[in-house]
């Protein structure tokens, strides 16, 4: 994708491509505590590849999920069942890097936070595709997933982030891109992890349901979370309580329950100050995403054999393959104790 298309999407979603279209997704998604437990769940790598693999709960990969059944979170009486992504959407979302009193205000969020001023949080956008049904060429794993972040990478790493990237995940393996704002000397691409697919249809089961969070927004979501080590890292997902259709005016719209939120703990170094991040979704539907704008980028932008990113200080040791960013790890997402129930 190219600035003229960037400039048309921002004026219609607010989200300005910057060339592109994830932790997870990071995140994420992402959006990984030493110790003793968190050794045991990721030991000790001796190879680039061991050390990009991040415990995700389940969400993303098997570490410290085996057998499956210890990251699981079965309902109990009188709980909601699981909301089930549908096997495709794309969506715009409004992310909110929260700074100050988040402690008496957390998450889930309105638009914006209730309780919370300009002066607590720092608005930025974004979009994410999705896409179930995906296989990549190379045959390892199923599924797509591209999270874009526009003028404001995700949180979770302790550096500025004052630039655009995106997650992308083909499969088993997921991908970091940079665009033309990118910090000087970085790479437009690298490989974040060989074991990182995208969420599954019916991720939710990997996190608890939260009745307290769930009355936020009026008692209309219905919110699952879980806070993970002695350090209480965030990660957590709002779904919006009533079944709903794409298009309200089509009555044979099929309904769901549509997500209202991803929230999660970003890294509290300063820069980048986000102890609290919300992604709230503005726009979620049920629809294919374009290749061309979404994993197509992985060709385009990355060579054949990317290095690896170094975005943890301890993904990149200096005695073997490329040099850390030159700080002290503080408590983050690449070393989480999973703190997994037996």
């Amino acid at each position: 994708m190219n600035r003229s298309d960037a400039g048309r999407d921002r004026s219609s979603s607010r989200v300005a491509w910057a060339g592109a279209g994830q932790l997870f997704r990071l995140l994420l998604l992402s959006l990984l505590f030493a110790g003793a437990a968190a050794q045991a769940a990721r030991p000790p790598a001796q190879t680039p590849a061991q050390r990009h693999i991040y415990y995700t709960g389940g969400v993303h990969n098997d570490l410290g999920c085996l057998p499956p059944t210890r990251c699981v979170y079965p309902r109990k009486p009188g709980e909601p069942g699981d909301p089930l992504y549908p096997e495709q959407w794309v969506s715009t979302w409004t992310m909110y890097r929260v700074f100050a009193r988040y402690d008496a205000f957390p998450p889930p969020y309105a638009s914006p936070p209730a309780g919370l001023t300009p002066a607590d949080y720092q608005v930025s956008y974004g979009a994410s595709y999705y896409d179930a049904n995906y296989v990549p060429k190379d045959r390892d794993g199923s599924g797509a997933m591209m999270e874009y972040y526009d003028r404001y990478c995700l949180p979770i790493f302790p550096a500025a982030n004052d630039f655009s990237c995106a997650f992308v995940s083909l499969g088993n393996k997921a991908y970091f891109l940079r665009y033309a704002d990118r910090p000087r000397d970085t790479p437009q691409c690298c490989r974040f992890s060989p074991q990182n697919h995208p969420p599954r249809r019916d991720f939710i089961k990997h996190l608890p349901y939260d009745a307290q969070r769930s009355t936020h927004l009026g008692g209309l979501v219905q919110a699952y979370a879980r806070e993970v080590g002695p350090q209480k890292i965030l990660f957590g997902y709002a779904f919006w309580k009533d079944e709903t259709s794409d298009d309200p005016a089509d009555p044979t719209a099929p309904k769901y329950r549509h997500p209202q939120s991803f929230f999660f703990s970003g890294s509290p170094t300063d820069p980048p100050n986000a102890p609290v991040v919300s992604q709230n979704y503005t726009s979620f539907r049920a629809q294919r995403p374009d290749p061309a704008h979404t994993w197509d980028q992985v060709a385009e932008l990355c060579p054949a054999e990317p290095q690896w990113c170094c975005l943890f200080p301890d993904d990149c040791p200096a005695d073997t393959d490329a040099a850390p960013q030159g700080v002290p790890e503080p408590a983050s997402w690449s070393t989480m104790n999973p703190e997994v129930r037996r």
